[in-house]
């Protein structure tokens, strides 16, 4: 949570004047910070019109959860990939340099889904969401930061959580098109009066045929966002930027950043707090369409259960930002972790809709997780090594890439011990939801001593 302008000791008294005086946004940051904030729509975006493709290729390319999850390993692995030299690059540069080069990479992903199309081979999409975020893995690596340093550093925590509040604005978006446009399109989704899909009993032509109409459908809405952001593009390199000290650090070696971050045990326990978070957050969102269609309800109408999810998350990051303002970040992040962890529980034990309800509930307690989280990681790293600390938050994001599949293969199963495994499978963000309360607790504690 540094500002990446000169360092200043305050005593909390200071702070807590600051608090109450100081802007969220200074004026003169006031349009930087608006096209910024933008960015985190269009990654929301991108994020969430991708987790149903998962349900949607399953069927369509006749895989099993495990394998269709791939769609996830693909594009958290982009992240985990090109997140530490995106830090590099920045080190080296700047922020809007690394602004432009992910939304060049952003635009490259989203129109290689044309390709991908024609082609009808699963791999090749796979391959264009790795590259299209290794374009969001810059995005983050250059926007996130550069939202902390846009003003006083006590209130960075609470303006990254406002910048982020618009993350699930692009994300509600992206589940609109998925929910009203793509899913209830796809013919390969059309079920009989029993709720059996209709698709797996065709024949190879029929599939073929459907497969060639459903791919389009599937493809259309990434070529869209791919335009969307080539106009951001030329907007923000026309942009007269800040330039803001500590951006470029070129100076300081890698090796004593990465030393000094290692020794930071605050963030160092936030870095597994993040993965832990991206993994729950995927896994809730990922699979709340087949925990739905074990109940029997088709892919178009389970997704607006995902739409109703993003809605409490969007309504819990700006409850939440207020909050902020009351009750210290540390104390807010294990308390909306106990709040998780108890609905989380709820969706594992109760059959049926309630269960249903209880893991759509999980989004309101997910809400402020990661700009909290990134936010108390970064609030006594140095200037100089805030890049490459941010770097490796955005890289925690891998853990999107890693459970997914795992609660794939426990979902395949089908039943475990009499339970649905469906059910069962909701273990795996459970385990993550106690262990963030706790870094929270933990946090918050170290603060007080």
């Amino acid at each position: 949570m540094n500002d990446t302008s000169v360092q200043v000791q305050t005593t909390p008294s200071q702070t807590e004047r600051s608090r109450g005086g100081s802007p969220l946004v200074e004026r003169k940051y006031l349009l930087t910070f608006i096209l910024i904030t933008s960015l985190f729509a269009l990654w929301g975006f991108a994020n969430d019109i991708t987790n149903p493709m998962v349900a949607a290729f399953q069927t369509l390319m006749e895989l099993s959860a495990a394998k269709a999850s791939m769609v996830q390993f693909a594009f958290y692995g982009g992240y985990a990939t090109m997140a530490v030299p995106a830090a590099l690059f920045i080190r080296k540069y700047s922020y809007k340099v690394g602004v432009l080069i992910g939304l060049g990479l952003y635009a490259v992903g989203a129109f290689l889904f044309i390709p991908a199309a024609q082609f009808q081979q699963f791999t090749f999409f796979c391959v264009s969401l790795y590259i299209l975020t290794f374009g969001l893995a810059f995005l983050e690596t250059s926007a996130n930061p550069f939202i902390l340093s846009l003003g006083a550093k006590e209130n960075s925590t609470r303006r990254l959580n406002l910048a982020q509040a618009f993350n699930p604005v692009g994300s509600l978006s992206g589940m609109a098109v998925a929910s009203f446009i793509v899913l209830p399109n796809l013919i390969s989704d059309r079920r009989d009066a029993a709720g059996q899909i209709l698709f797996h009993g065709l024949s190879e032509a029929e599939k073929a045929n459907i497969r060639v109409h459903d791919l389009a459908i599937i493809r259309d809405p990434y070529v869209a966002i791919g335009l969307v952001v080539l106009v951001m593009f030329v907007i923000i390199a026309l942009t007269k930027m800040p330039s803001l000290k500590g951006e470029q650090v070129a100076n300081v070696s890698a090796r004593t950043t990465l030393s000094r971050l290692w020794h930071n045990r605050i963030y160092r326990n936030g870095v597994f707090a993040q993965v832990l978070y991206v993994a729950a957050q995927i896994m809730v969102w990922t699979f709340i369409i087949q925990y739905a269609d074990h109940l029997g309800i088709d892919k178009a109408t389970a997704q607006r259960y995902n739409i109703l999810a993003m809605s409490l998350s969007l309504t819990g990051r700006f409850l939440g930002t207020y909050i902020m303002k009351y009750i210290n970040q540390r104390r807010l992040l294990g308390l909306f972790g106990v709040g998780a962890t108890l609905c989380t529980l709820g969706a594992i034990c109760i059959e049926g809709m309630w269960g249903l309800y209880s893991l759509v509930c999980i989004s309101l307690f997910m809400s402020i997780m990661f700009p909290s989280i990134y936010g108390i990681a970064l609030e006594n790293v140095s200037a100089e090594d805030t890049s490459l600390g941010a770097a490796f938050l955005v890289m925690a994001i891998v853990g999107g890439a890693l459970m997914p599949p795992l609660q794939g293969l426990i979902i395949d199963q089908q039943e475990i011990l009499g339970w649905p495994a469906v059910n069962v499978s909701f273990i795996l963000p459970l385990v993550c939801f106690v262990m963030i309360t706790i870094y929270g607790y933990q946090t918050f504690k170290m603060r007080e001593a």
